[in-house]
């Protein structure tokens, strides 16, 4: 083992006191200014610490990744979903497929609790259990052809668990990407400008998949900065498009969003990875990480001031006007996707497993995607912590709560125990050239006044209404991606399910089965977004309670199925580093769940708020949010169902823990007994870097095995 040399020794000791610095001033600070700084000081510090140090020991000493080990996506090259891929496009690809809705608007909603419980957990969460997850999902996956996870737990722990696991994973994931194309209508629904960029973006990304197959191979470089030209010029258009003539055109009502969105998922679904889904996400990526960059380098320089409170009360009382219930569970529950994401596992054993060069890259790709997600869902906290907490409140409690103009908002919001007055909820809706801020719920708008905030301090306190637009058109691009990408591999899901009972679908690139499949799940999430849109209490919004958990129920299948493996495979005695993360998501998400169904207080037990619906039917009154008896009986349908999906998902992630569970002890008792159903070894003849910028020792072999085709080529035939 090389030793450290003094100038890597200075280096690391300087980022650690960063991070510790900034952890330091978060912890110790009460009464008194904290700037934003501190906290993008304590996550940076911790995230170069965690990918240089525990990532990498992971990866050599625990998985033990083998360079020479040829992955699926060279083994089973078919250009339509195996195809090895350019570390750097697939980094993208990934960043942008995991990166949906979560990290964006869980920690605004979060803040409630005070901006420090989200902060250890975001940061703590990613470094020990998210980035873990995803990249040890993904090393076991791309070992199995870039099997599914439910196949996986099918095949490694056991028909039955696998069973559960595969029916818990598929219905999860569809209720996931309704909730996500949810989200992207409700931004987009007239909003000419963010119609149109995001329109751009697919002939953009078409240009780009050719370009980099047909015209010019392996020319990422070139390509990249041909997209982030065009990606601008795409943007800068959607505003003139908005302000044009042409506004009408790309003002399309949420429910032409809909077909338009399953149109595109289908279709994203079945087209050649290289062509499409791919490029997209890449270029997608660079607005994102840029956005992010951009953020941080913001708050860097203006130094905004961390408003809201460490700690609310909200957060020992569980009565928060945000939702409802204590910080244990319930902020876990709703950060979800910034620090572990169950949703992250299906695409780590989805499309990314499929499309990687070289197992070396899965430090980079897994562990190094989801810290990127987790800067994200700093940087959301940051803005939605820094604007007035009075603002916050008044934008994120229903309308049922603050009532419907400034003046009852401001008395409202004083009985939460802050302030703001009417002429300063009025000028703030001013400000962003919105006609009202009020019970703008949903965390979206709030995160766009917040980067507002930073931006326009940036550019010398104007620009306010730009930027605020800019940031919720940023929000529905960085929520698009994660749809196409999450449809794609609701289909592999689907194959591997039906391939257990119809052979030819275990084919993934089957014409008929990938058609079949892709049409079944786009017409599934399709159906529910459709009547949500049409019925505010319908549809997808019936299941919006329950993203948060069923996401982290996910969670725990794939830790228990990694943890599995790690046993499986002869790893027992690094078994912890999933297998702690599973114990304490297990809690968590089971504690959650069950506060969910029995809870007695209507606000949180969906049975309980159930029981005092109907009983107002029978007394033939109407609550809010209901606004007729249909709307009664909507919401007590909801509830029900509500209770009685959160029971199943969670009676199902349980069988698939005891069953984990029991095969690790039968493993440890008679090892001989298990079969591990890892693909055969098959020796690589691909040369890749492992990581963005090659080591010497890598620029070597590149340039060995340049001259190696080059004398190939010119040798007689």
């Amino acid at each position: 083992m090389r030793s450290a040399n003094p100038r890597s020794i200075v280096i690391w000791t300087l980022v650690a006191l960063v991070g510790a610095a900034g952890w330091t001033v978060l912890a110790l600070s009460r009464d008194e200014e904290v700037s934003a700084a501190w906290m993008v000081a304590a996550a940076v510090g911790s995230y170069a610490i965690a990918y240089r140090f525990y990532s990498k020991f992971i990866v050599h000493r625990v998985l033990k990744v083998d360079k020479n080990r040829a992955t699926p996506a060279e083994r089973l090259d078919n250009g339509i979903d195996f195809h090895p891929t350019d570390r750097r496009v697939l980094l993208g690809h990934h960043f942008a497929a995991i990166a949906g809705a979560g990290p964006l608007v869980g920690p605004v909603l979060a803040a409630q609790m005070g901006y420090l419980p989200g902060t250890i957990w975001i940061i703590v969460g990613v470094i020990f259990a998210g980035a873990v997850q995803d990249m040890v999902v993904l090393f076991f996956s791309t070992r199995r052809d870039g099997k599914s996870l439910g196949q996986m737990a099918r095949e490694e722990i056991g028909p039955f668990g696998g069973a559960a696991a595969l029916l818990a994973a598929f219905a999860i994931m569809i209720i996931l990407l309704g909730v996500l194309a949810l989200v992207i209508v409700n931004a987009l629904a007239d909003s000419p400008w963010g119609t149109f960029s995001i329109a751009m973006t697919i002939p953009i990304a078409l240009f780009m998949g050719f370009y980099l197959r047909i015209l010019r191979p392996g020319r990422v470089s070139e390509v990249s900065l041909i997209g982030i030209t065009l990606l601008l010029i795409a943007l800068v258009a959607g505003r003139w498009v908005a302000e044009s003539s042409l506004a009408d055109t790309f003002t399309l009502a949420p429910s032409t969003l809909v077909i338009w969105l399953v149109a595109y998922g289908f279709i994203a679904s079945i087209l050649p990875v290289w062509m499409l889904l791919a490029p997209r996400d890449y270029l997608s990526t660079f607005m994102k990480i840029g956005t992010i960059l951009l953020l941080a380098i913001g708050v860097v320089v203006t130094l905004p001031t961390l408003k809201m409170d460490p700690v609310t009360d909200f957060a020992s009382r569980g009565d928060g006007p945000v939702f409802a219930g204590s910080l244990f569970p319930f902020v876990f529950i709703t950060i979800a996707c910034g620090a572990l994401s169950g949703f992250h596992a299906l695409i780590s054993s989805g499309t990314t497993p499929k499309m990687v060069q070289k197992e070396t890259q899965i430090r980079m790709i897994g562990y190094g995607s989801m810290l990127m997600e987790s800067a994200v869902a700093v940087m959301a906290l940051v803005a939605a912590s820094i604007i007035d907490p009075g603002l916050y409140f008044a934008m994120n409690a229903p309308a049922g709560v603050i009532g419907d103009n400034v003046q009852a908002a401001s008395q409202a919001v004083a009985g939460f125990g802050y302030s703001i007055s009417p002429e300063d909820l009025a000028q703030a809706a001013k400000n962003v050239e919105e006609s009202s801020l009020l019970s703008r719920t949903g965390g979206a708008p709030t995160l766009a006044v917040g980067v507002s905030e930073i931006f326009s301090k940036v550019t010398g306190g104007s620009m306010k209404a730009f930027w605020y637009h800019f940031a919720i058109m940023f929000e529905a691009l960085f929520i698009l991606t994660a749809l196409d990408a999450g449809t794609r591999v609701g289909r592999f899901m689907l194959q591997d399910m039906l391939g257990n009972v119809y052979k030819p679908f275990k084919r993934v690139s089957w014409k008929p089965g990938l058609i079949i499949t892709s049409a079944v799940v786009t017409g599934l999430w399709g159906y529910f977004l459709w009547v949500g849109v049409h019925e505010p209490l319908g549809g997808i919004n019936q299941l919006f309670p329950i993203f948060g958990i069923s996401n982290q129920l996910l969670a725990a299948v794939a830790l228990a199925v990694c943890t599995t493996l790690l046993v499986k495979s002869g790893r027992l005695k690094w078994a912890w580093i999933t297998g702690i993360p599973l114990a304490w998501d297990a809690t968590v998400t089971l504690t959650a769940s069950w506060q969910k169904v029995f809870s007695s207080d209507p606000r949180v037990g969906f049975f309980k708020q159930r029981s005092i619906y109907q009983d107002a039917i029978d007394d033939g009154k109407i609550l809010p949010p209901a606004k007729s008896m249909d709307d009664m009986h909507t919401v007590v349908t909801n509830s029900t169902v509500d209770g009685v999906l959160s029971a199943a998902l969670a009676l199902l992630i349980v069988i698939v823990i005891a069953d984990a569970a029991r095969i690790c002890v039968k493993h440890v008792r008679n090892p001989q007994s298990s079969r591990l159903s890892e693909a055969e070894y098959v020796e690589s003849k691909l040369t890749a870097p492992a990581g963005l910028i090659p080591t010497q020792e890598e620029k070597a072999e590149l340039a060995a095995a340049e001259t190696k085709v080059t004398s190939d080529a010119k040798a007689p035939s």
